[in-house]
């Protein structure tokens, strides 16, 4: 049986990623490891993603290992250079970030793709990820991910739907939510606008099965 671990910097992040691997492969056997003090650590610290941010990283990367899973996927945003570091030590796993299959898919597509985010240092960080030369435009949903904290689904939602909205009319041909935790608002989103949408656990899954030859 095929295991991956999946490591979280959010609790927002288990779910939508373990519903994912749930509804199309459900025979993957999935490993769930959640430090969300990385988050909280980030937000706080002037320090950015230092040795020590490398060091929990990698830390976290080896324990999933340990375990015996097969492959590993951070589902946190802005940890993309922590995560690059974790993947050059095991040439022999694969070792995805969050946004990694998303931005190929929205790569392909060749559009002018809208980012939206609702923890700020996604923005700062994710931009890097793709080809010079990408058409991006960035939004952050401000107010989403506190609407999440204080239990109000369906406020985060509209926050979100309110970024996409925001990124239509600027020219947008395809939405990334590019968060784990927003993947919840993909119906809302389509329902919204009359645009593709691509959600970091439906990209990642299928990048996974690929890899992994399942």
């Amino acid at each position: 049986m095929t295991r991956v671990a999946l490591v979280h910097a959010l609790a927002y992040s288990v779910a939508p990623i373990n519903a994912e691997l749930a509804r199309v492969w459900p025979e993957c056997e999935r490993m769930n490891v959640l430090d969300d003090s990385l988050s909280a650590d980030l937000m706080r610290s002037e320090r950015g993603l230092d040795v020590a941010m490398h060091q929990r990283f990698e830390t976290l990367a080896a324990y999933a290992e340990s375990t015996g899973a097969q492959a590993i996927l951070f589902t946190c945003s802005a940890f993309g250079p922590c995560i690059e570091a974790v993947a050059a030590r095991r040439p022999h796993m694969p070792v995805l970030k969050p946004n990694e299959a998303m931005v190929a898919e929205a790569v392909a597509a060749g559009k002018r793709v809208g980012l939206i985010a609702s923890f700020a240092p996604t923005l700062m960080s994710m931009p890097a990820e793709f080809p010079p030369g990408t058409a991006l435009v960035t939004r952050y949903a401000e107010g989403a991910m506190a609407a999440l904290d204080r239990g109000d689904a369906a406020e985060h939602d509209a926050r979100v739907v309110e970024a996409a909205r925001w990124l239509q009319q600027r020219g947008c041909d395809l939405i990334a939510l590019t968060q784990f935790s927003m993947a919840r608002a993909e119906a809302a989103v389509r329902q919204a606008i009359d645009l593709p949408v691509l959600t970091t656990p439906g990209s990642a899954v299928r990048a996974l099965r690929q890899r992994l030859g399942a």
